[in-house]
């Protein structure tokens, strides 16, 4: 009977991770406040972040081999969520903890808000918090770096308003990254249209349509500042993955009929994207895959089709 308690009691031990000196901080003060390890490779952290003016969650998954008072340092692919999401997401709908467990490298999924829309947000001109993008590109990776052993190679991809935030957070801050995907992605947010359907993502959220970046009638300099089409040329010399349907049944859609309208706009709007691209001579994979809804099961296949070169632009 005492030889089956203890064998429990060890399969259901916590998991122990070396001692290591208290958390560094961020150089705006940023902090890890709670460090939750779910199982050996998946711990939940939650910084005390400034810049979005609050505690934000982010889950992490440690490769093979890794440990926070290593000597080294390991690769990091950061992995951005769609609106009216969490930072749970990826590990809830994908496989990427498989994906990942033999791959040499950090994987990093913070929250980006219910509708962030990856962006400091310009509150009429007021700016202040939520700075979603200060977050994401200042904060978090300086803890990632001074805390979790994370290098300075770095790769960056996300689905729907994710896919949004990855070109534009790749297009504006020149070397960060070595490759970025989006999934289903809005890669021209000035097509027509298009803001008030970003306006609406927000609203539904109880947030203030015009906070991200205001009104784009009376100020499209704002937006055009963060538009990854505007911001296109920037993307020069990074790894580059897109992939978009047309929101009309398809091939992974088990319903006789489906549609779905958000993905209709990411599939009427990502030709012009693309064709900017082309403009530019600036050499990117795009899958135009056709019929497909706005949904996961696209996004975990469109995850595995990219993966191979997420990896290979990170070693």
């Amino acid at each position: 009977m005492l030889r089956v308690m203890l064998l429990v009691l060890s399969a259901v031990a916590l998991v122990v991770v070396p001692a290591r000196a208290a958390p560094a901080t961020a150089d705006d003060g940023a902090r890890v406040v709670g460090e939750r390890w779910l199982d050996g490779r998946t711990v939940d952290l939650t910084v005390a972040s400034p810049a979005v003016g609050g505690q934000v969650p982010v889950r992490v998954l440690t490769p093979p081999g890794w440990s926070p008072t290593a000597s080294r340092t390991w690769p990091v692919l950061y992995l951005l969520q769609g609106v009216g999401d969490d930072y749970t997401s990826w590990t809830r709908e994908t496989d990427v903890e498989e994906l990942s467990a033999t791959h040499d490298v950090l994987v990093v999924m913070p929250d980006g808000g219910r509708a962030g829309w990856y962006t400091d947000w310009w509150n009429g001109g007021r700016g202040g918090t939520p700075r979603w993008e200060t977050f994401h590109t200042g904060e978090l990776p300086q803890l990632v770096e001074r805390n979790y052993r994370g290098g300075t190679a770095r790769a960056v991809a996300g689905l729907s308003a994710g896919g949004t935030g990855a070109f534009g957070y790749a297009a504006k801050h020149p070397g960060m990254f070595r490759a970025a995907a989006s999934y289903s992605g809005l890669l021209s947010t000035q097509f027509v249209g298009v803001p008030q359907f970003i306006y609406t993502t927000v609203l539904r959220e109880g947030l203030d349509p015009y906070g991200p970046w205001g009104r784009e009638s009376l100020v499209p300099a704002i937006w055009s500042a963060h538009n990854p089409r505007q911001l296109a040329a920037d993307l020069r010399g990074l790894r580059l993955y897109m992939s978009y349907g047309n929101g009309f049944r398809g091939a992974l859609d088990t319903d006789w009929w489906s549609y779905d309208p958000f993905e209709t706009i990411v599939g009427t709007t990502s030709p012009d994207f693309v064709a900017r691209m082309r403009s530019l001579g600036i050499p990117i994979t795009v899958n135009a895959y056709g019929g497909g809804t706005h949904t996961w099961k696209y996004w975990q296949r469109e995850l595995r089709a990219s993966w191979p070169m997420l990896m290979s632009a990170l070693t």
